[in-house]
Protein backbone atom coordinates (compact mmCIF):
# COMPACT_ATOMS: atom_id res chain seq x y z
CA UNK A 1 0.00 0.00 0.00
CA UNK A 2 1.26 3.47 -0.87
CA UNK A 3 2.05 5.88 1.96
CA UNK A 4 0.29 9.21 2.10
CA UNK A 5 2.25 12.38 2.40
CA UNK A 6 2.06 14.15 5.75
CA UNK A 7 0.73 17.40 4.34
CA UNK A 8 -2.36 17.64 2.18
CA UNK A 9 -3.10 20.85 0.34
CA UNK A 10 -6.36 22.29 -0.83
CA UNK A 11 -6.79 22.11 -4.61
CA UNK A 12 -7.13 25.90 -4.75
CA UNK A 13 -3.78 26.31 -2.99
CA UNK A 14 -2.13 23.88 -5.40
CA UNK A 15 -3.60 25.75 -8.38
CA UNK A 16 -2.41 29.11 -7.03
CA UNK A 17 1.10 27.79 -6.45
CA UNK A 18 1.21 26.53 -10.05
CA UNK A 19 0.02 29.88 -11.42
CA UNK A 20 2.52 31.73 -9.24
CA UNK A 21 5.32 29.47 -10.44
CA UNK A 22 4.66 30.15 -14.13
CA UNK A 23 3.76 33.82 -13.73
CA UNK A 24 6.33 36.40 -14.81
CA UNK A 25 5.35 38.96 -12.16
CA UNK A 26 6.79 38.79 -8.65
CA UNK A 27 4.19 38.34 -5.88
CA UNK A 28 4.86 41.73 -4.28
CA UNK A 29 4.01 43.68 -7.42
CA UNK A 30 0.74 41.82 -8.02
CA UNK A 31 -0.87 43.02 -4.80
CA UNK A 32 0.81 46.38 -4.16
CA UNK A 33 -0.63 48.39 -7.05
CA UNK A 34 -3.71 50.37 -6.01
CA UNK A 35 -5.87 52.68 -8.02
CA UNK A 36 -5.36 56.17 -6.49
CA UNK A 37 -8.88 57.25 -7.47
CA UNK A 38 -10.41 54.26 -5.68
CA UNK A 39 -8.27 54.91 -2.60
CA UNK A 40 -9.44 58.53 -2.50
CA UNK A 41 -13.09 57.53 -2.89
CA UNK A 42 -12.77 54.99 -0.08
CA UNK A 43 -11.22 57.58 2.18
CA UNK A 44 -13.94 60.08 1.30
CA UNK A 45 -16.69 57.64 2.22
CA UNK A 46 -14.88 56.64 5.39
CA UNK A 47 -14.60 60.23 6.58
CA UNK A 48 -18.33 60.86 6.44
CA UNK A 49 -19.56 57.36 7.33
CA UNK A 50 -19.74 57.72 11.12
CA UNK A 51 -21.51 61.07 11.02
CA UNK A 52 -24.04 59.82 8.48
CA UNK A 53 -24.70 56.69 10.54
CA UNK A 54 -25.19 58.72 13.73
CA UNK A 55 -27.54 61.14 11.97
CA UNK A 56 -29.88 58.27 11.10
CA UNK A 57 -30.04 56.90 14.66
CA UNK A 58 -32.24 57.83 17.56
CA UNK A 59 -30.66 59.08 20.79
CA UNK A 60 -31.29 55.68 22.39
CA UNK A 61 -29.60 53.84 19.49
CA UNK A 62 -26.58 56.18 19.64
CA UNK A 63 -26.30 55.60 23.38
CA UNK A 64 -26.45 51.83 22.95
CA UNK A 65 -23.84 51.95 20.18
CA UNK A 66 -21.51 54.06 22.34
CA UNK A 67 -22.01 51.72 25.30
CA UNK A 68 -21.16 48.70 23.14
CA UNK A 69 -18.03 50.41 21.73
CA UNK A 70 -16.80 51.41 25.19
CA UNK A 71 -17.35 47.88 26.46
CA UNK A 72 -15.32 46.49 23.54
CA UNK A 73 -12.48 48.97 24.17
CA UNK A 74 -12.30 48.11 27.87
CA UNK A 75 -12.43 44.38 27.13
CA UNK A 76 -9.48 44.77 24.78
CA UNK A 77 -7.55 46.72 27.42
CA UNK A 78 -8.26 44.13 30.14
CA UNK A 79 -6.93 41.28 28.00
CA UNK A 80 -3.44 42.79 27.64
Amino acid sequence: MRKRSGKSQDLNQVAKSIVDAVSDEPEDEQESEKNPAAVELGRFGGLKGGKARAAGMTAEERSESARKAAKARWAKRDNK
